[in-house]
């Protein structure tokens, strides 16, 4: 049941809700906005760091360890290119820790349209987002990247006698983009279980279907690994292999809403 509270604010004219809608995207630009000065400003002082500094230190440390044993270094190219890094970086913690107030505004505009027991079966999804896709991050950053990195660096060559040697200097942005990609790739597939099951919640798709249609999407999480990584077999493989475990998990998860469901119906 709805509170009185509840269903004067689901009762709202449509002005009521553009405002309200306003009200709460406004919360949001104005958080981001706040923290992406907040960690782009520079403090005065020679050699002084800002967040976005501390930040990309901490992106590049898988590179660094290994760069470290051979003496290499990161470089940029062009005159903007290191204004533009801390820009990128910068948006990057916006974006990471306005996230969760995001979710939270969405759902307060959501909530007052809900019926309790709705609110009670969708809270564990809303729950489940930002836990997953830091779950894809952190596979990123303490597996992936460091596999990967030695997978590239290995390319390189020592010089010697009428030849050249092959070293690697990345480029800052270069490398920022991909981490960047890389996280934000497996940070958004692992929202599949959170997807699939608000379609079965919502009668879209069945657990027998998405059983019966496992070999496409075995295909379609290959297809996927290999448009969203660098060109090389280890992050693909890192980035499908979860997918499929995690498309497997949505089946048994979805199975068991749907008995949760009919369970509710029969004693209803």
């Amino acid at each position: 049941m709805k509170s009185n509270k509840d269903e004067e604010l689901a009762s709202m004219s449509l002005m009521d809700h553009l405002t309200e809608l306003r009200n709460r995207i406004g919360i949001i630009l104005i958080a981001f906005v706040a923290l992406f000065l907040l960690c782009f400003i520079r403090p005065l002082g020679e050699g002084s760091f800002n967040a976005a500094d501390y930040v990309y230190f901490w992106l590049q440390a898988p590179l660094a360890e290994i760069l470290a044993e051979r003496g290499g270094r990161m470089i940029f190219t062009g005159l903007h290119e290191g204004f533009f890094t801390q820009v990128k970086v910068a948006f990057f913690i916006s974006i990471s820790i306005t996230f969760p107030l995001i979710l939270l505004q969405v759902w307060r505009f959501v909530a007052p349209g809900l019926y309790r027991n709705e609110r009670s079966a969708f809270m564990p999804f809303l729950l489940a987002t930002p836990i997953l896709f830091a779950m894809g991050t952190a596979m990123v950053y303490y597996l992936v990247i460091p596999l990967a990195w030695e997978f590239f660096l290995s390319f390189e060559m020592v010089g010697g006698e009428g030849t050249l040697p092959i070293e690697v200097e990345p480029r800052i942005s270069e490398y920022l983009s991909l981490v960047m990609r890389l996280m934000f790739a497996f940070g958004v597939s692992f929202e599949l279980p959170v997807i699939l099951l608000l379609l079965t919640k919502a009668g879209i798709v069945t657990p027998r279907g998405l059983a019966r249609n496992r070999k496409y999407a075995i295909l379609i999480a290959f297809v996927a690994a290999a448009i969203l990584t660098p060109p090389d077999v280890i992050s693909q493989i890192m980035l499908a292999i979860p997918v499929i475990l995690l498309y497997e998990f949505s089946i048994i998860a979805a199975r068991f809403l749907n008995r949760k469901s009919e369970y509710e119906e029969t004693n209803d």
